[in-house]
């Protein structure tokens, strides 16, 4: 009998990070568990999430990177060196308090996630996700790299191979640099083209594990459909992984201030739904998501999917009320859709799929030990 979904959380993500000024100061995971909970969907409770250990960072993490993390925490400010050297204390990767605990939170969120994985379950890690994050230095928002942490657990848990599949519509170029020359991990990331880190062209050579879909902006639900059946499942059916890590960044969504893409969170459910129902054990990651209406939507949305449960519609009023009091300098109150704050469920769209997207599908090379 299959386990139910295990949700990992932390009091921690109540709690705003990044300072003041900057894009994810916003409620986020906090307020994917405060939805849920109104929704009753923490019937036996969440999970809360352990904070990863140095030896277990020390698989990926430089020590004089993790040694440098703890030390401008407890300083609260950044030496030159630490900018140069670490990208510490800059705009993009600002000191404020809590942050190391907070990364090391989200990586010891993951690696649980891993462990129920290993089990034969599907763990949900929102706070997860941080896909950027390189050995020595902190990169694109994030201050470690959980993803690569889960999959080095599931890697020492003899799960392999393990399929990674990013749909933060942010090249995941952390992940994909951590695991390009190791034939037990496949990753896959469909991303923005031309978007920041402009890393991820399309593809790899056949045979390296490695596939990138560089997707147009306006990308829509019908086309992440159509990769994800002809490109992405076939590439699971396969390489046949044991073990499987999901980024389901928002960021990927219509309305999201940081991105052109243009899908509807039932779009991302259904992939996430997908993969879980091929692979033996799923981790579940947040991502990228810089608009507060859309990223709660669509993680406590995403979390009621692996449950097989829906919200009602309208949601309840203390819901309601919660998202009515939000704010975000990134979206402009006329860009707000009025049914952000009325239903956690995107009206999918149906438009033609473009010949770019058939084309990354077509171009497709053979997966790793598939070759001719």
């Amino acid at each position: 009998m299959t386990p139910p979904p295990v949700f990992i959380g932390s009091d921690i993500y109540r709690r705003q990070g990044f300072g003041d000024n900057h894009p994810l100061a916003i409620p986020r995971v906090g307020l994917v568990m405060e939805t849920a909970e109104a929704l009753g969907w923490f019937p036996d409770g969440w999970r809360d999430s352990p904070a990863a250990t140095a030896a277990e960072l020390e698989r990926f993490h430089a020590p004089d990177y993790l040694a440098a993390l703890e030390r401008v925490e407890r300083d609260g400010a950044a030496t030159e060196h630490d900018r140069d050297r670490y990208h510490l204390g800059t705009r993009e990767n600002p000191i404020f308090p809590g942050m190391n605990e907070r990364a090391r939170t989200s990586c010891g969120g993951s690696i649980a996630a891993a462990k129920v994985a290993l089990a034969g379950g599907v763990a949900f890690n929102p706070a997860g996700g941080t896909h950027h994050g390189m050995p020595a230095r902190a990169h694109g928002f994030c201050y470690l790299n959980d993803p690569v942490m889960a999959i080095l657990t599931l890697l020492e848990g003899d799960a392999a191979p393990v399929f990674y599949l990013d749909l933060d519509a942010h090249h995941g170029d952390g992940v994909e640099m951590a695991f390009k020359d190791d034939p037990r991990v496949v990753t896959c990331s469909i991303h923005e083209v031309g978007r920041w880190p402009k890393t991820g062209q399309a593809h790899g050579p056949a045979g390296s594990g490695v596939y990138d879909f560089p997707v147009p902006g306006g990308f829509h639900d019908a086309e992440l459909a159509f990769l994800m059946t002809h490109a992405v499942l076939p590439l699971i059916d396969a390489v046949r992984p044991q073990a499987a890590v999901i980024t389901c960044g928002a960021d990927a969504l219509a309305g999201d201030p940081l991105s052109r893409l243009s899908l509807g969170n039932t779009a991302l459910w259904n992939a996430v739904g997908a993969v879980v129902e091929r692979v033996p054990g799923t981790v579940v990651l947040g991502g990228g998501g810089y608009n507060p209406w859309t990223v709660a939507r669509c993680w406590a949305g995403l979390w009621g999917h692996l449950n097989g449960w829906r919200a009602p519609t309208p949601l309840p009023e203390p819901i309601r009320a919660r998202f009515a009091e939000l704010d975000c300098d990134l979206v402009d109150e006329e860009d707000r859709n009025p049914l952000w704050f009325e239903t956690l469920e995107d009206a999918p769209t149906d438009a033609p799929v473009r010949a770019e997207i058939v084309a990354l599908a077509e171009e497709l090379p053979a997966p790793p030990g598939k070759a001719d």
